[in-house]
């Protein structure tokens, strides 16, 4: 059975974190736009770290059998972009997601956020799914 686009947006969330994400939100773009149903954003501190993270991503979605489409954006390791269909996945550095604050873009969507620990111990969604605040910004602002 396929995974339905929320579904999908949270599984990203949770690949990312794996390989400590910072800020990760979903964007509920569902009724706002035509393009997809969510944005997933979230940043690594490192070039490397950024193509970690997109590459756990990949790897995860391709074990469950649900390869992203298109992924632009590896060679230069400041954005890159994993478009899964219904989901579009942006995995920045923190200096390029502060200068195109697509969180501000689509200030509109319902927001959710994901933290590596939850004050129980488990990984995953920490915020509820009606919020409309984007996240706390992390790292620093130039």
């Amino acid at each position: 059975m396929a995974m339905t686009s929320q579904e999908l947006a949270v599984l990203t969330a949770e690949l990312a974190l794996t390989k400590k994400a910072e800020n990760v939100i979903s964007m509920d773009l569902r009724g706002l736009t035509s393009t997809c149903d969510f944005f997933v954003i979230c940043h690594g501190t490192s070039g490397i770290q950024v193509a970690a993270i997109a590459g756990a991503i990949k790897d995860g979605l391709t074990e469950v059998g649900e390869k992203p489409w298109h992924i632009e954006g590896t060679t230069g390791k400041s954005w890159i972009l994993l478009d899964c269909v219904d989901v579009v996945v942006h995995v920045f550095d923190v200096a390029t997601r502060d200068y195109y604050q697509l969180e501000r873009l689509w200030g509109d969507a319902k927001f959710q956020v994901f933290e590596d620990e939850q004050p129980d111990g488990r990984n995953g969604l920490a915020a509820a799914a009606d919020s409309r605040e984007p996240a706390t910004r992390q790292g620093p602002r130039t």
